[in-house]
């Protein structure tokens, strides 16, 4: 029979009225066998996340504090109790032995540091999925929980950034058998050690839990579910007649997804881009709506299907002579920003320069330390740093076959008087970067896009 992995984020279980929709998509299709789910999100624009909640819990108020939001522990212990049992009494469950369990969690004492923190965020995702589970089954769907401490979802110890370790795909085909007479509802986010401690994986979690159920029970489709229609050509934000990407390879969706298209957790594609499993990134409120299809290969249709724009970065411009033919330039070079703790995110080159993007709240703090110890350790001629840069990507299969995309990307930036400070292809020839200053990318965005993906003359 074909199997179905079906995930909800936060947004499609944050009340009782996205969790009846759940039920409702489940239903609709009994080869939706596996479901994960996220702790509830937000209720208001607002409010604070419940594993924002969890965390300040863990810290004492710490975690809250350090960014000036000023919500005790008790406070968050009590918003905590009021969002669980809210979703009780609304799904109309029994909350005396739910709760109980809650307070007795949340009062834990014995765990300190990493430790306690992951088994605190685990809460989140462990009581949704408890009360989630009972309303289906108070609704006639025949649905087992299942733990991940008692089906096997092993971590390694690293425990607020667990990695799957391999006995987990063992443990999940020995637990997990897919009839048409049972349904399986799994809480996302955590797992155990080998020595059966709780573990958290990076946040996002809840997509890799469904990622690596889905590879483990070799399942026809992953569906995503989340509160938007798919992929945008672009950030509707930005241009609200966007249209939803029908089909991308991973590799599209990678090239986006690191530029500013923050809609799914990219390691949980890993093991399905291993296996050929297509992800369908669908919107829990509007069900009819296809989606968009992760897929390992496509024929392309177009030269280019979207474009991500990412802000708030920095360009780290460096002068050397004969720099490229310095070796182990480049790697002392990024050895020194992660020793600075500094993600980078691209570096164009040529013979005397190499230039570094990175966020610009990265460099908060470290800048001057950054640049002196370059300057010392690399014998650098210039250093230059420029900020408040947009980068703009161009993403597409076809752009491989069809490099006059390039052009008529540059005419359209030179025809509306935009200039921009970097232009850059990848070696896949699939992606074209262009760093852009901020006050303009919008402009920039909305020219480019009715160029190329609205085929608009100017």
């Amino acid at each position: 029979m074909s199997r179905k992995v079906c995930k909800f984020g936060g947004s499609s279980v944050k009340d009782a009225i996205q969790i009846k929709k759940v039920l409702d998509i489940v239903k609709n299709d009994d080869s939706r066998n596996i479901i994960v789910v996220s702790a509830p999100g937000r209720d208001e624009k607002y409010d604070e996340k419940i594993t924002d909640h969890l965390l300040n819990v863990a810290t004492c108020g710490k975690y809250f504090d350090e960014q000036k939001i000023y919500i005790s522990k008790e406070q968050s212990f009590n918003a905590i109790i009021k969002k669980y049992k809210k979703l009780c009494s609304d799904l109309e469950i029994e909350d005396k032995h739910i709760l109980a369990s809650l307070e007795k969690d949340l009062n834990e004492s014995t765990l300190e540091d990493e430790k306690r923190e992951a088994y605190f965020l685990s809460r989140g995702e462990h009581y949704n999925a408890k009360i989630i589970t009972n309303y289906f089954i108070s609704q006639g769907l025949n649905i087992k929980l299942m733990l991940p401490e008692e089906f096997g979802f092993i971590l390694s110890e690293d425990f607020r950034d667990g990695k799957v370790l391999p006995k987990t795909y063992e443990n999940i085909e020995k637990n997990f058998e897919i009839t048409e007479d049972v349904k399986y509802l799994v809480p996302g986010f955590y797992g155990v050690t080998n020595e059966n401690e709780i573990a958290v994986m990076s946040r996002g979690g809840s997509d890799l839990t469904g990622g690596e159920l889905a590879y483990a029970l070799d399942a026809d489709i992953y569906e995503n579910w989340t509160d938007t229609n798919g992929v945008y050509e672009v950030d509707p934000r930005v241009i609200s007649s966007a249209n939803v990407i029908p089909r991308l390879t991973f590799k599209e969706l990678r090239l986006l997804s690191s530029k500013g298209f923050n809609v799914f957790h990219f390691d949980a594609m890993l093991n399905c881009k291993k296996s050929k499993i297509p992800i369908n990134i669908r919107n829990t409120n509007n069900k009819e709506h296809e989606g968009t299809i992760i897929l390992s290969e496509r024929v392309p249709m177009e030269d280019l299907v979207g474009i991500a724009k990412l802000d708030n970065m920095a360009s780290i411009h460096l002068q050397k002579d004969m720099l490229a033919d310095e070796i182990g330039f480049t790697a002392e070079l990024l050895k020194i920003f992660s020793e600075f703790g500094i993600n980078t995110y691209h570096y164009p080159t040529d013979k005397d320069d190499i230039a570094i993007l990175v966020e610009q709240e990265d460099l908060k703090g470290k800048i001057n330390n950054l640049r002196r110890s370059i300057e010392k350790r690399l014998k650098t001629d210039n250093i230059f740093v420029s900020y408040n840069l947009s980068i703009i990507t161009l993403v597409g299969i076809g752009l491989k076959e069809n490099t006059f995309a390039i052009v008529d990307a540059i005419n359209a930036l030179k025809e509306n008087n935009i200039s921009f400070e970097m232009f850059d292809m990848s070696p896949s020839k699939i992606s074209l970067h262009i760093g852009i200053s901020q006050n303009t990318a919008n402009n920039a965005l909305q020219t480019l896009y009715k160029k190329l993906l609205q085929k608009e003359e100017f």
